[in-house]
């Protein structure tokens, strides 16, 4: 077995994603995702607490960047326009080589309702913190909510017409697109100086 090599988390993910997809996500064991790689199963353990992690590394990395965004809109900006600066800092952590991968994921996901459930327990968790950022740039409540709900939904349909098949705009300009629907929806104007 291999000690150490660079890499080895990314190797994991990519054997793993591989592995549920040919076998399935059930059928995929922590030490079959490790042998694949050919490292031992403690190494597996070492990066990812259970097999499911190895589907939802990331999540805060792309929370740290949407908050960040949050933090760094203008301090007048009406709290739809924060969202989508926040939005928008996220959405640089998807380039486009990474949309194959994440419509494997997507697909593995969708066939497993406790999958399905840790997905929208991460989206529900994007939101609190969206809204959390918003009430400490002093942002009132519904408004907090409303927003990082709105918000976090934006975020869940552009990132599903991102990976779908044939489409080819960034997740941020799909974001921009997906706003400009809920705005018209709902009778508003970006701040086109924020957004």
């Amino acid at each position: 077995m291999v000690r150490w090599e660079p890499g080895t988390r990314e190797r994991l993910q990519a054997a793993a994603l591989e592995l549920f997809t040919e076998r399935g996500f059930e059928q995929t064991t922590a030490a079959d995702i490790a042998a694949a790689v050919g490292v031992s199963e403690r190494t597996f353990f070492r990066h990812f607490p259970d097999k499911r992690e190895v589907l939802f590394d990331g999540q805060s990395r792309l929370v740290d960047a949407v908050v960040e965004g949050l933090r760094a809109a203008p301090a007048d900006a009406p709290a739809l326009d924060v969202v989508a600066a926040g939005l928008r800092a996220g959405a640089e952590l998807f380039p486009d080589d990474l949309r194959g991968w994440a419509r494997l994921r997507r697909a593995v996901i969708a066939e497993h309702p406790a999958l399905l459930e840790r997905e929208r327990h991460k989206m529900a968790g994007l939101a609190r913190t969206m809204r959390a950022a918003l009430v400490a740039r002093g942002t009132s409540e519904p408004a907090a909510t409303l927003a990082a709900e709105s918000g976090s939904t934006v975020f869940s349909v552009a990132f599903g017409q991102w990976i779908a098949e044939g489409e080819h705009r960034s997740l941020a300009e799909l974001q921009t697109a997906v706003l400009d629907d809920l705005r018209s929806l709902t009778g508003t104007t970006p701040d086109r100086g924020t957004v």
